[in-house]
């Protein structure tokens, strides 16, 4: 498979993958916006500082916004085609990447990716979003499940199938540790209310935010305990949006493209990813908690970008060739 063809097919993973979670990371907030009443401005300041930051993108959104809140951080992550993280810049990044490579894809993973590029451009889309954000976000979140399951029933398991899921278990890992870590940045308003209704409905909207509500509750059937919601969504085998279950995908995707025997390494990527993975299966909730949530996560982000970086230098980075030196080497021939 050519380079440029790997390089696109694994970033239309990512983009479309970015973009159903940005929906979910807008959802943590909205969710805690109806569970409490008499919000005031410097609650709401409170409730989307949070977001921003977990996203990464907090310098990038106070050059264009002097306040976060309900409109500008809604209007930053969905409509601002200047934010390259947006769900209509992730969107249109996805669809650009799958029109590069329209003979590896099937017709109906065009036909709904490009769906969702037109409706986000509609002005319908505006009035959904005005009248009733929340079926907004879930019609994004739909059509990246039937992307993804036509990727699924359609798709021929070769080179480009993998890539593909590369693209999406990386992304899926990486925006896992970011809706678990809005939980650290939420300020409460004091120690007193850890383990209170606030506390509890911050927690549970993390669930939502990961579809892990019903799972969470499948697995564990006790009330909302942090540390089992950590466990959950950190080390759980079956669970899809687990940490976990993303790396061990993902490391079974990249030797399934080299061929390498899984207890061996054929490059950078391997090895990180082999490494993380174990880490993974080893690892436990109190030793998550020992270190500290936010800076565990922080730390399995970095990881994350490392393995990211390596799979691009293995398979799409073509180093530019010294014209120079080839015509030195030719002549001596």
């Amino acid at each position: 498979m050519l380079s440029r063809v790997a390089d696109s097919i694994y970033w239309m993973g990512r983009y479309i993958e970015r973009a159903e979670n940005i929906a979910r990371l807008v959802e943590v907030n909205l969710q805690l916006l109806l569970d409490f009443q008499d919000v005031d401005d410097e609650k709401l300041k409170e409730h989307w500082d949070p977001l921003i930051r977990s996203t990464g993108d907090e310098e990038h959104f106070f050059e264009s916004y002097d306040i976060a809140n309900s409109d500008s951080v809604l209007e930053f992550l969905t409509f601002d085609r200047e934010n390259p993280n947006s769900v209509i810049s992730c969107v249109n990044a996805a669809r650009e990447n799958a029109r590069m490579v329209r003979d590896q894809i099937t017709q109906e993973m065009w036909e709904t990716l490009n769906k969702l590029y037109l409706f986000l451009k509609s002005d319908g889309a505006r009035r959904m979003y005005d009248k009733a954000i929340h079926d907004f976000y879930a019609e994004i979140k739909e059509h990246s499940h039937l992307f993804l399951g036509l990727a699924e029933a359609t798709v021929s398991r070769t080179e480009g199938y993998d890539f593909l899921q590369v693209g999406t278990f990386l992304e899926r890992a990486d925006k896992t540790t970011r809706i678990l870590d809005i939980k650290y940045h939420m300020l409460l308003p004091s120690v007193n209310d850890v383990g209170g209704a606030i506390d509890v409905a911050q927690w549970i909207a993390i669930l939502r935010s990961a579809s892990a509500y019903e799972a969470y509750h499948q697995i564990y059937v006790t009330d909302v305990i942090p540390a089992k919601i950590a466990e959950l969504l950190i080390f759980s085998e079956t669970f899809p949006r687990s940490i976990r279950y993303c790396v061990k995908e993902l490391n079974d995707r990249l030797h399934d493209i080299s061929g390498c025997p899984m207890a061996n390494y054929s490059n950078e990527a391997e090895r990180l990813c082999g490494r993380l993975l174990s880490e993974l299966n080893y690892g436990s909730v109190e030793e998550v908690f020992s270190e500290g949530l936010h800076e565990y996560l922080d730390r399995i982000q970095e990881r994350l970008n490392e393995i990211g970086g390596s799979t691009y230098k293995a398979y799409m980075f073509l180093p530019p060739v010294d014209m120079a030196g080839e015509i030195q080497v030719q002549q001596q021939q």
